[in-house]
């Protein structure tokens, strides 16, 4: 096969692969390479410590959604983001759905940033922020849609919103453990109102929804 014809079907490849596998690809093999070298790692995680004292390190806010601290971090958050996200694309098109996983990311970052940059010792990284966002906007396109609980209980989804922001409420309150609560709530939150921006009813299509539940 002439080469030229080989750049074309990579670059014909790309095109019709979804931005969602894309950024998965993009993140598996960053988070791949992290694994194996700890000075990339400590150069991409979000360090606000460090990053108070420098603003060219505030790109951080964004590589710390590109690094995860093991295989089932990863794992977790990629396989939500696939189901979530490639439904998602198809709704509110490319340019929106990398504008919210990518602002996501970074705006979940932010309180941890403000509330640990007197802490040398705190870290943290993955894609929670950015998951957490793109499954929020999912819910608001289709709050009774059934979701499962633990992969076996059926849920609505809006209740699973609200018993999610509840517990990630509390647990950013109370603090400690490993789990960035933080970006979970703060993620879907900035999802929910990412859509209500986009949205050309503003909410009130969401509002109909909730009012009229359908089972």
């Amino acid at each position: 096969m002439p080469y030229y014809s080989f750049l074309f079907l990579k670059v014909h490849y790309l095109r019709v692969m979804s931005i969602t596998m894309i950024i998965i690809v993009v993140t598996v093999i960053v988070s791949w390479l992290a694994f194996r070298n700890h000075r990339l790692l400590q150069d991409l995680l979000l360090w606000p410590a460090i990053m108070q004292h420098n603003y060219k390190e505030w790109y951080r806010l964004l590589t710390a959604g590109f690094v995860h601290a093991d295989t089932m971090h990863l794992a977790f958050n990629m396989i939500t983001f696939y189901f979530f996200g490639e439904i998602l694309e198809e709704w509110i098109g490319a340019t929106s759905f990398i504008l919210l996983y990518l602002l996501g990311i970074i705006v979940a970052s932010i309180p941890s940033m403000l509330k640990q940059k007197d802490n040398p010792n705190y870290h943290s990284l993955g894609a929670s922020g950015g998951v957490a966002a793109i499954v929020f906007a999912m819910i608001y396109l289709a709050p009774w849609s059934k979701l499962y609980l633990f992969f076996a209980i059926p849920m609505p989804a809006i209740l699973f919103a609200l018993g999610y922001l509840f517990y990630t409420g509390y647990m950013a309150k109370k603090g400690g453990g490993i789990v960035n609560h933080d970006a979970h709530l703060w993620g879907s939150i900035f999802g929910l109102l990412f859509m209500i921006v986009i949205d050309p009813s503003h909410g009130k299509g969401f509002l109909n929804q909730i009012l009229h539940p359908v089972f």
